[in-house]
């Protein structure tokens, strides 16, 4: 991935090296944020309507108060100028973030949304399915909460961090984190879909996952082709059963779990499912 020379900042495109927040800053501090992670492909963000909606909703739940002239319109004519001053003529990876200010917990100096646009070249292969399963496991030295909040994607990620961490260092793909009553919450940077005599499942938003862009379109794909569809609790013996696993996310979109621990899978509908829901996304 080619490093991108620019980054918006609050109104200004700067030099990447720039230095943005003080040591007192409450997103540093506390976590007090949040982001977005948007796929820019060929001239525009994929699934664009699905980022907007989330974006400020995320920003209302969070209790910003952002000034008039900061709408979502706006946002994505930063991402549009970001990315051309970047030259990214094909693929991008485009990280939005905003945050709160400085402040101690109780004191905040003001709820003004600070907004930060990052952009990264992306290999032509995030547009196709893996052809290589995944290899993940069950990381359990953390427990991802199931609250207000767990459904944001908000700068608190220590959880899905260390989970990662724990990921690399056991040689896997990603790692799975499950909620305070034991079940399947997510992936550290995905949703997570069983397969299981043609039900296709994933956690409810209620058992703790990100509330991801990806995962909302999949589903409304599925029950607008017809499959048949449960968003409930998923529990480790679930994904030990189930004959097909697959992760979503804005940025591959769908890629298909071949072993998780000692369970393995197949992969026959995931392929339908990528060329009936996915690869259309690419092609306008």
């Amino acid at each position: 991935m080619a490093d991108a020379h620019f980054l918006f900042s609050d109104g200004k495109v700067l030099k990447q090296d720039k230095l943005l927040i003080s040591p007192n800053n409450r997103s540093f501090r506390y976590g007090d944020g949040f982001f977005e992670t948007m796929k820019w492909c060929r001239g525009k963000v994929l699934l664009e309507s699905l980022h907007r909606e989330r974006l400020m909703t995320t920003l209302e739940k969070l209790r910003f108060k952002p000034p008039s002239f900061f709408s979502a319109d706006y946002i994505f004519e930063a991402i549009q100028e970001l990315v051309k001053k970047n030259q990214h003529h094909a693929l991008a990876r485009i990280r939005v973030t905003i945050y709160r200010g400085d402040g101690g917990v109780y004191d905040p100096q003001n709820h003004f949304p600070h907004l930060l646009i990052q952009s990264w070249d992306l290999n032509e292969s995030n547009n196709k399915l893996n052809e290589n399963g995944l290899t993940i496991g069950i990381f359990k030295e953390a427990v991802k909460q199931a609250d207000h909040f767990s459904l944001l994607k908000t700068n608190n990620y220590l959880g899905y961090a260390m989970a990662a961490l724990w990921a690399k260092e056991q040689h896997l793909n990603d790692a799975l984190l499950l909620n305070p009553q034991g079940n399947i919450a997510d992936a550290t940077i995905a949703n997570i879909f069983l397969v299981q005599n043609g039900l296709v499942t994933t956690p409810a938003l209620s058992e703790g996952p990100v509330g991801g862009v990806m995962r909302k379109y999949i589903l409304s794909q599925l029950r607008e082709k017809g499959y048949e569809v449960k968003e409930g609790i998923v529990t480790p013996e679930d994904l030990a059963n189930a004959s097909e696993v697959f992760l979503t996310n804005a940025i591959y979109g769908m890629r298909w779990v071949k072993q998780c621990e000692q369970n393995a899978y197949d992969h026959q509908l995931v392929p339908v499912l990528y060329r009936e829901m996915i690869k259309p996304l690419f092609h306008f």
